[in-house]
This record gives structure tokens, sequence and C-alpha cells, in this order.
């Protein structure tokens, strides 16, 4: 499968890797339901233009179920009903289509500045059908400056969590969450951003979920925003 504007030659190349995708899980039935059809062609979409555009490492092909769709899929659970979610750093689209796709009642925003991204994600929301998706290109930083304009920002392998809180907490409307997806690193990033003495936060903690879907279980930092005003910054250094 190509996207507008992909080379034919260079479709041909990188569709070799869908060989390596293999079948959807057995998870993503139980997850996506009647919708599977739609998170197997962003897959496939994944794996053929993500891959040739410079989105998706090559050797990313045969773990995309299960490290990066699947493990994005479980964070729905922290969602509530019909939040509006802004996926800052959004890249390919992780978490934000995953959650798009799996929950219709979403109205999400991908917030990516990289122009070849913002692209990509265009074309794959138009392909997909995807009415309750905007694509913005911006920094979160410049987004978060008009004021809040989300109940819920995800993120995902986007910067360490005292910068990243940074530039999120604006977004987020009185009791909000940010809900970063963090490995390993989750304990250690957290007593990082405690010890800088935060503002405008009720509470931060360290969520694991998806345990029996995904192995390793999606670890993901949950920090919400306080009714406290947020000094604003200067923008990214």
């Amino acid at each position: 499968m190509t996207l507008a504007g992909e080379p034919r030659e260079s479709a041909e190349v990188v569709s070799r890797e869908t060989a390596s995708v293999g079948p959807a899980p057995d998870a993503a039935r139980t997850l996506f339901g009647d919708r599977l059809p739609l998170i197997k062609t962003y897959v496939d979409l994944l794996a053929t233009a993500g891959v040739e555009r410079g989105l998706i490492g090559p050797r990313e092909v045969p773990r995309l179920w299960d490290r990066h769709v699947l493990n994005c899929a479980v964070i729905a659970e922290l969602i509530q009903p019909g939040a509006a979610v802004d996926d800052v750093g959004s890249g390919a689209g992780l978490p934000g289509i995953v959650l798009a796709v799996q929950r219709p009642d979403l109205r999400v925003a991908l917030v990516e500045p990289l122009l070849r991204r913002t692209t990509f994600l265009d074309e794959v929301v138009e392909l997909l059908g995807l009415r309750n998706v905007v694509v913005v290109r911006a920094r979160a930083e410049d987004r978060g400056r008009s004021g809040p304009t989300a109940d819920v920002v995800t993120a995902r392998a986007v910067a360490p969590l005292p910068k990243l809180a940074g530039w999120c907490l604006p977004l987020l409307r009185p009791g909000g969450a940010l809900l970063a997806l963090k490995g390993e690193s989750a304990a250690d990033e957290v007593a990082a951003y405690l010890a800088s003495s935060p503002t405008g936060v009720a509470g931060v903690d360290v969520v694991s979920v998806g345990a029996g879907t995904v192995d390793p279980p999606t670890v993901v930092v949950r920090i919400r925003r306080s009714t406290e005003r947020i000094p604003k910054r200067k923008g990214r250094r």
C-alpha cells in the first residue's frame, strides 16, 4: 500500500518489509473490534511509507504490532469518554492515530512540528477516514501559548519528563492529565521531575497497563494538572 506522492520504485523496495509484519495478533482483535481493518491498514502504511520516509526504522517492522501499536492501544483505558486529546510529538502517529482508530469518541489533535511528518499524518488521516482527528503543525510550547486545548495530553519517546511536562502542562485544562509513555526510566524521571518543584501539579503517579495483553506492560507516568496557574515559559532552548 502506498500514499500519494510516494515513488513506485521506492514503495516496491520497502513493501518487502510488510512480509515481516505478520498477521494481527489476537490482542489486536480484542482491542480494536470491528475497527481492526483500519488499524491493519495503518500498520501496513507504517511498514511501507513509514519506513521509506524515515519515520519507522526497518528493524522495527517485525515488532510493529506488539512494541508499537498494542503498546499504545492499552493506554486507552486511562482516557475518559469523549476527551479532547493532544498527542504531542506525534511523529508517525503513535499513540495518537492508534487511539483515534480504537476510540472514535475521542477528539485527537496530532501535534508535530516537522513538515515531512505532518505530511505523512495528513495522508494517513485522509486514507483512513478519521473524522475525529486533526493534524496540527506546531511545537507543543507554541500551541500552549493560546491557553489549554486538551483534557489529556499523550507523549511517547519525546523528551525527559521534566522538560516534557513543562511543554505539555499548559495544554491541559484544570484536572486534565499528561500520559507519558515511559520504560524502565520512569521512576528516575519522576524523581528528577519532583526534585524540580513543579507548579500546577495535582499529582504524579506511575501506572502499568496492558498486563496480559502486551509483554512487558506499558508504563505510563501520569501527571494531573491542578487549578493553579502555570507560569509561562519562554520557549524551547
